[in-house]
């Protein structure tokens, strides 16, 4: 069997989980038609609609990930902390073949693979179950560790946080170890729609430089500026792209 993450979990334990890639040819302006399909009461919108650009670049330019080989070991890794409000990510997933866009009209029923926030022991092209905010990053650590362990050096290992989540605690251990590990496969975006309580002095890109991160703010909706700095990796230097949104209050 093929090994599945670098923390050697296997998709098939799920007995529902749809492998079959669906072809489709939806672009950036369908992404918006296709959400709307999602319905409900816990579809924190804001949330979603800050990160629907960062997605779309991602998964249309810089991610090496295809819904044929999911449980590639050499495919990136794209690890959605800011996950309660997914149906951006859960548009994406379906406009690049990875879903069927028929399920998103089930977005949250009881018996639907697309919850409140992915799962994935369910969606196909999911790395992490999202839950409370502030794991996905040290999260991210600890798989990009896990594939240097395995020797897979090619692998990316993204993952996309809120600028509210950086209040929590263990994201300022997971940014000191990476920096100072020079873990350069790592990239973390920070969508920044200045919700967060406290804030940082200097701005967010500071916290990340001082710990020897590479860093990039850019325009959150603009395209070639968010193609051209996730694309500026290093060696040894982790990546962070601080992508600023229009702000929403209490969306994080």
């Amino acid at each position: 069997m093929v090994e599945d993450s670098a923390l050697d979990f296997d998709l098939t334990r799920s007995p529902i989980l749809v492998r079959m890639a669906i072809r489709t040819d939806y672009q950036h302006a369908d992404l918006r038609p296709l959400m709307t399909r999602m319905t409900g009461d816990e579809k924190h919108d804001s949330a979603a609609t800050s990160t629907l650009d960062v997605l779309w670049v991602l998964y249309d330019q810089v991610l090496s990930v295809d819904p044929d080989r999911v449980d590639d070991p050499q495919r990136d890794r794209f690890l959605l902390s800011k996950g309660h409000g997914p149906m951006a990510y859960y548009a994406v997933l379906a406009a690049k073949g990875f879903l069927d866009p028929a399920e998103l009209d089930r977005f949250g029923e009881f018996d639907s693979r697309l919850g409140f926030h992915p799962d994935r022991m369910l969606a196909p092209g999911v790395e992490i179950g999202s839950g409370s905010l502030g794991h996905g990053l040290p999260l991210a650590l600890g798989v990009t560790l896990g594939l240097r362990a395995r020797g897979l050096d090619r692998p990316r290992v993204v993952v996309l946080v809120g600028d509210a989540e950086l209040d929590e605690g263990s994201n300022h251990e997971a940014i000191q170890v990476a920096g100072r590990w020079g873990l350069g496969r790592l990239t973390t975006v920070v969508i920044d729609n200045r919700s967060s309580s406290t804030g940082w002095p200097g701005g967010i890109a500071d916290r990340f430089a001082r710990e020897g991160w590479a860093t990039r703010a850019v325009d959150g909706r603009d395209h070639t500026a968010l193609h051209q700095a996730l694309s500026a990796t290093s060696t040894d230097r982790p990546l962070a792209v601080v992508a600023e949104v229009e702000p929403r209050g209490g969306n994080r």
